[in-house]
C-alpha cells in the first residue's frame, strides 16, 4: 500500500487515521470540505502538524463534487480509499434529513463510482452502530437485522452499506464496512457527549441528561477505532461488515461520574425527556473483527476518559497512545 485517500481526513477520526497512515510510511491524501457543522478552525488545527510532511497532501473539497474527486484521484493515483466523510449526528439528521441523504448517500455513491472508474480495489466505508436501531438484545452482531434504524442518519449509513455491496458484486471491489460504536478521545467533536459534558462541568455549567441516565453505550477509544480502520484497509478481502467497539456498556450516569472524577469537579445535572432517535443501548460483538482483522481493543472507558481530560486541559500535549501492531 503506497498511497491512500482519506475522505473527511481533517475530522476527529480522520485526523488520527492520517497520523497512523503517515507513521506506516503511506502517502496520505486528506480530502475535507471544512464545513461549518462545527468550527472549521478545529479541523485545520487537527491536521496542522501533518501539513509539514512531504507525505501528506491536504485537499479542500466536497465528496459530492464528482469532477473534483475524479481530478484528485487522477493526480494522486491512490491504492485505496478510506471513506469517512459524512454528515454526522442522530438528532440533527431528524431536523434536516435531505442534507443527510445528499451527503451520506449521494456522496458515498460518488466515491463508489470513482472506485469503479479508476479500478481502485480497496475501500473502507465508515458506517455506524446506529444502523441497528432500537435493538435491546446485546451484544449486537453483524448478522443481526439492520433494517429498522430510527434516525435518518442511521438509515443513510445502512443505505451506504448496501450500495457498497452492490459495487462489490458488480465490480469486484473489496469493501469493509465498519460499524463504529461511539468513538471518543482527543479531538472529539465539541457537541458529542463526553466533550460537551467535560466542558460544561469544567465551567460550572449545567449539563443536560436525557432520560434517567440509564441509557447505555459501548464507548470506543480513538486508538482502537484507528487500529481497526488500518487493519481493515490492509487485511479485508471481499465484502464484509465489522463491528468496532469495546464490547462493554457504560450507563450515562456512570459516564458523568467518571468525568467528574477525572476533572475533580461535580456536575450540575438538568434532567430532560428522552430524545427522539436515541437508542437505549449499544454493545458490539467484535468476534468477527478479532478473527478476520486481528482487532484487539485495549483502552477501556475509564482510562480513555482520563486521557481525554488530559488532552482537554492541554490540547497541544501529546496524549499517550496504544502501541501500534
Amino acid at each position: 500500500m503506497q498511497s491512500v485517500l482519506v475522505t473527511g481526513g481533517a475530522g476527529f477520526i480522520g485526523s488520527h487515521l492520517c497520523e497512523r497512515l503517515l507513521r506506516e510510511g503511506i502517502q496520505t491524501i486528506c480530502l475535507d470540505n471544512f464545513d461549518d457543522f462545527y468550527e472549521p478552525a478545529i479541523k485545520h488545527r487537527n491536521i496542522q502538524a501533518m501539513t509539514a510532511s512531504p507525505h501528506f497532501d491536504k485537499v479542500e473539497g466536497d465528496i459530492r463534487d464528482l469532477a473534483l474527486v475524479r481530478d484528485l484521484v487522477e493526480r494522486f493515483q491512490p491504492d485505496g480509499i478510506i471513506h469517512l466523510a459524512a454528515r454526522a449526528g442522530v438528532r440533527p439528521s431528524i431536523e434536516n434529513p435531505w442534507l443527510y441523504e445528499e451527503v451520506n448517500i449521494r456522496g458515498t455513491l460518488s466515491i463508489l463510482q470513482i472506485c469503479r472508474d479508476f479500478e481502485i480495489r480497496r475501500l473502507v466505508f465508515a458506517s455506524s452502530s446506529s444502523v441497528y436501531g432500537e435493538k435491546t438484545e446485546i451484544p449486537f452482531s453483524e448478522d443481526d437485522p439492520a433494517d429498522r434504524p430510527i434516525s435518518p442518519y442511521g438509515a443513510t449509513k445502512r443505505a451506504g452499506e448496501i450500495l457498497c455491496y452492490t459495487y462489490h458484486r458488480l465490480y469486484g471491489i473489496d469493501v469493509a464496512c465498519l460499524r463504529f460504536f461511539t468513538a471518543f478521545g482527543p479531538r472529539q467533536r465539541p457537541e458529542m457527549a463526553i466533550h460537551k459534558f467535560t466542558r460544561l462541568i469544567d465551567h460550572g455549567e449545567t449539563i443536560p441528561m436525557y432520560g434517567e441516565g440509564d441509557s447505555m453505550r459501548d464507548y470506543t477509544y480513538i486508538d482502537d477505532i484507528v487500529d481497526g480502520l488500518f487493519k481493515a484497509l490492509v487485511k479485508n478481502r471481499g465484502y464484509q461488515i465489522y463491528n468496532l467497539g469495546e464490547s462493554r456498556t457504560t450507563k450515562l450516569i456512570d459516564l458523568i461520574h467518571m468525568i467528574e472524577r477525572a476533572l475533580g469537579k461535580q456536575a450540575a445535572i438538568e434532567r430532560l425527556p428522552d430524545q427522539p432517535g436515541d437508542v437505549p443501548v449499544t454493545c458490539a460483538n467484535v468476534t468477527k473483527a478479532r478473527e478476520l482483522l486481528g482487532y484487539n481493543p485495549r483502552v477501556d472507558i475509564k482510562e480513555g476518559i482520563d486521557r481525554f481530560v488530559t488532552w482537554y486541559r492541554n490540547p497541544e500535549a501529546r496524549v499517550e497512545t496504544a502501541q501500534d501492531d
